[in-house]
């Protein structure tokens, strides 16, 4: 499908300093991942630790943490995984969902939907 980038902002749940970047839209991601050294530097502290599967198959474990995420003027909150220095932010399906963003599989670029589907 190729790839697919966001303009996407994130801060500490109680506010502070904010790191904006551009972050690679994955939808084979349930969470979304900043590099470790990043999410210090903004004041986000690790609340535990989960297992991932990589998409190369390997398991690690990595701490996570909540932020507040602004991505193409939508609002919303979630778990951010604390990932290997020099690791590429990504954006996963979680907070696309919350923020009633989808990729569009034609044009390979993130969309609003037109209203957040309630079940």
């Amino acid at each position: 499908m190729g790839y697919t980038y966001a303009r996407v902002t994130v801060t500490r749940l109680d506010g502070g300093e904010k790191k904006t970047g551009r972050f690679l839209v994955d939808t084979g991601a349930t969470d979304s991942s900043m590099p470790t050294d990043e999410l210090a530097a903004l004041g986000i502290e690790p609340k535990g630790t989960m297992k991932y599967e990589l998409a190369n198959g390997r398991k690690v474990i990595y701490p996570y943490g909540a932020a507040q995420f602004e991505v193409m003027g939508r609002t919303t909150w979630g778990r951010i995984v604390f990932g290997p220095e020099g690791s590429e932010p990504l954006l996963g399906v979680t907070i696309l969902e919350s923020a009633a963003l989808r990729v569009n599989p034609v044009t390979k670029k993130l969309e609003k939907l037109p209203a957040a589907l309630l079940k």
